[in-house]
């Protein structure tokens, strides 16, 4: 995928997202990740600690990058929290390439999401 094509469709991705979730602004790859850890953590509640917030956030990018072939699904602790391990380390060098590989991450998870919930209609 090019360049343009990334940037294009993250930003369609960031205004749907704001659009779902009727926030005043475009979501950041932050909130982004934080949503994705909320969704397979599992559970919502009202609010989140800040330690709780940072482990959601961890929790997107082990599922994120098990499709890159970082981590291996490890199963589930006794609160529910799901754990991963480390397949081969994630030694990617630069801010810009790691967000690069996050992204197009989140665009695939969003796709195979919708996909899945065509497929139940």
């Amino acid at each position: 995928m090019e360049v343009w094509e990334l940037d294009f469709q993250w930003l369609q991705l960031r205004h749907r997202l704001q659009s779902v979730t009727n926030a005043p602004n475009l979501p950041d790859l932050k909130a982004i990740l934080f949503l994705i850890g909320v969704q397979e953590f599992g559970r919502v509640q009202k609010e989140f600690s800040k330690e709780e917030k940072r482990d959601l956030i961890h929790v997107a990018a082990c599922s994120l990058l098990e499709s890159r072939d970082y981590y291996t699904f490890a199963g589930r602790d006794e609160d529910g929290w799901p754990h991963w391990e480390v397949k081969k380390p994630f030694n990617v060098k630069g801010l810009q390439e790691q967000e690069t590989i996050l992204r197009t991450a989140i665009l695939e998870y969003f796709d195979k999401l919708n996909n899945d919930f065509d497929q139940e209609e």
